[in-house]
């Protein structure tokens, strides 16, 4: 059986790490990227949370490509050509992909993640269900730049399909979005063959606050788990003393700019501490750690089409709550 082939590109080291978290602590308001919610345990966690039923994005999702499958892959691999190269954003645990093998019947498969550890998991036991597939993985923070190593060009007379699913494209604000989706646009266009390339991208679309809240704020408290243990992450990062006890998960939906914002909040006034620093926090005050903003239908596809995409085309499931998007280059 082969083994899958895997990159690690633009690792930043830890040092350089533990300066971009401790320089989102001292700002004001605080602040700290999403991107350190995904160590191994963050990553099972969020595993987790595309399980509860409030979390209704995963499950929608799945149920438009079960719905629409054949549809969705006509599209795709009208945009991309036959037996594409099948580049997956934020692959986690590969799932969603390999769900859509047998439609799709990629010549090669490749899984970008910043989670490294988890990733290698995830391929080799990708590798075993899927022993003739060609399977990659390249480890990368794909949010400040997206690239391929050169090895993990397209074969010749092999287009491009770049997965992007789970309306993850909701962490970035629209002008961080558009600059990622050209960027894809570039990969695929790049990568490409005869002008063949293309995109499949899930967006979550505005509805119900209610809906939108819960989904972030479950009652198991599995999303409050996920956003705490980037605390314990930053104790470990950079030596830091946060005491998970002391911080409350807070969601909610802010109307003016159609996102949900995840906060983590001081239960108390307190001072957390690490080598070279500290920072207060008022009863109250809070650590901004994600932001997922919510689409209108066609706001989304006009986006696509600003970054370079043609023949935009949308399934959504019955009440309209998630969009899946295929475009090509």
């Amino acid at each position: 059986m082969p083994t899958p082939l895997f990159f690690q590109l633009e690792s930043m080291s830890a040092e350089a790490l533990a300066a971009e978290a401790a320089a989102g602590l001292r700002a004001s308001p605080a602040a700290v990227s999403p991107k350190f919610f995904y160590d191994a345990f963050g990553s099972r966690l969020f595993d987790a949370i595309t399980e509860l039923d409030e979390y209704y994005p995963t499950r929608v999702e799945a149920g438009i490509f079960a719905a629409d499958a054949q549809a969705i892959a006509d599209a795709a691999l009208s945009a991309s050509g036959p037996a594409p190269m099948l580049v997956d954003l934020g692959a986690g645990n590969c799932a969603k992909a390999a769900r859509l093998f047998p439609v799709l019947a990629p010549r090669r498969y490749v899984a970008v993640d910043i989670s490294v550890d988890y990733l290698r998991d995830a391929l080799a036991a990708l590798q075993r269900a899927w022993p003739q597939m060609e399977l990659a993985g390249v480890g990368q923070d794909f949010a400040s730049h997206l690239a391929l190593p050169a090895a993990l060009a397209a074969p010749p007379g092999t287009g491009t399909l770049v997965f992007y699913p789970g309306s993850s494209i909701g962490n970035f604000a629209p002008a961080e979005a558009l600059r990622l989706l050209r960027q894809m646009h570039a990969l695929a266009a790049q990568a490409g063959q005869g002008g063949k390339g293309g995109l499949l991208i899930g967006a979550d679309l505005v509805k119900d606050v209610h809906v939108l809240e819960r989904a972030y704020d479950d009652a198991l408290g599995v999303t409050a788990a996920f956003d705490l243990n980037l605390l314990r992450r930053l104790n470990v990062l950079l030596g830091a003393d946060f005491d998970l006890r002391q911080w409350r998960h807070v969601a909610r939906f802010d109307t003016q700019h159609s996102r949900i914002e995840m906060h983590l909040r001081a239960r108390e006034a307190l001072t957390v501490r690490w080598p070279g620093g500290e920072r207060r926090f008022a009863a109250g005050e809070g650590i901004h750690t994600e932001n997922s903003y919510k689409w209108q239908p066609g706001a989304f596809e006009a986006l696509l089409r600003e970054a370079g995409y043609t023949q935009v085309r949308r399934f959504t499931d019955a009440r309209g709550w998630f969009g899946v998007f295929v475009a090509a280059v």
